[in-house]
């Protein structure tokens, strides 16, 4: 004779009431964070909830509030080797675990057209809240989810006229110091290998980086390649500058894994970091020392920018004013 097969059914508010002894709307109201429910009695129905991994049932909630308790970030895919779009994440996901939302990626090639993820975001109701990176001065997509009231937060600003939440580097400041440091290197002829031109941060570089220049009397040898090249491109390039007569003896990169690529660019022209030239990468992760210890590194915390990206946005969802949910992380230097 067959025996049953046994299977564990899916915890829901009924389960965590019986265990608690409390009723399911206060259990449901304490899950939510009500405000008249007593801190006591949250903390012990959230227990119960963990102990039998509870999870609302999305689709229902769906169908009662017509939210989806989603952010979603539209990510890019391209070649990243320094844990950047990792290190977002990981930042946006430490916020939201102790909220009702969760994550989605959603995965974009910078090749391809920007506004895809977010019509189809849109289009579809998937999500309350996005996160958007790669801004540009005058953003399409900014302007479509103002428009939508879709509530958003960039990483990155942009020169619209339209105030939203953000988080962003200073990259003027970083390209401003990376100057001032190889000139008391005793640089003077300084490249830069900068982001693309159509994004906001590039402007923000190249005013730093000339403000630099003026300031501590350098001069700039023209570097015509940027970040979002591959890294084959990025060491062909600077291995060719390195060969050519007007070599420069500093070199600032807007990325880690683009520094790498030079780094290998240098060294195949037969040059080395540190004697012929010196090099100041911005990373994303602390690793840059590990592979030339001579590079002069800033850390931009991309985990931080996760966090406050996703505070902006679920603060925008909850209505606070687009103005007060701005901030810009200023460069923390390696070594000097």
């Amino acid at each position: 004779m067959d025996r049953p097969v046994a299977t564990k059914e899916r915890p829901t508010l009924k389960t965590i009431a019986f265990m608690t002894g409390l009723g399911i709307t206060t259990v449901s109201r304490a899950l939510k964070d009500a405000p008249d429910i007593g801190a006591e009695t949250k903390e012990r129905v959230r227990m119960v909830a963990r102990q039998l991994g509870y999870q609302p049932n999305r689709a229902g909630v769906r169908l009662r509030t017509g939210k989806t308790n989603v952010i979603a970030l539209v990510l890019g895919i391209d070649e990243e080797i320094l844990g950047f779009s990792n290190q977002m994440v990981v930042g946006i996901s430490e916020v939201l675990s102790g909220t009702p939302y969760h994550i989605v990626v959603t995965p974009h090639a910078h090749t391809k057209d920007p506004m895809l993820p977010v019509r189809y975001i849109l289009e579809t109701g998937s999500a309350d809240g996005v996160i958007i990176s790669r801004t540009e001065p005058d953003d399409a997509r900014v302007r479509l989810l103002t428009e939508q009231n879709m509530p958003f937060a960039t990483h990155g600003r942009t020169a619209m006229g339209i105030e939203h939440p953000y988080h962003d580097f200073d990259n003027e400041t970083f390209a401003y110091e990376a100057v001032e440091r190889l000139v008391k290197r005793g640089r003077k002829r300084i490249a830069l290998l900068p982001p693309p031109s159509k994004l906001t941060y590039y402007q923000h570089t190249f005013d730093g980086f000339m403000r630099g220049l003026k300031a501590f009397g350098a001069e700039e040898v023209p570097l015509h390649i940027n970040i979002d090249a591959s890294l084959g491109q990025i060491r062909a390039a600077v291995e060719d500058l390195m060969r050519g007569p007007d070599a420069p003896d500093g070199l600032i990169s807007s990325s880690g894994s683009a520094a790498i690529a030079a780094n290998a660019g240098i060294e195949a022209a037969g040059k080395r970091v540190g004697v012929e030239i010196d090099l100041v990468a911005k990373q994303g992760t602390p690793i840059l020392n590990w592979i030339r210890p001579d590079i002069i590194a800033v850390y931009e915390d991309v985990r931080q920018s996760g966090r406050e990206l996703a505070k902006a946005v679920i603060a925008r969802i909850d209505g606070v004013d687009p103005g007060l949910l701005q901030s810009i992380t200023e460069p923390r230097w390696e070594q000097s």
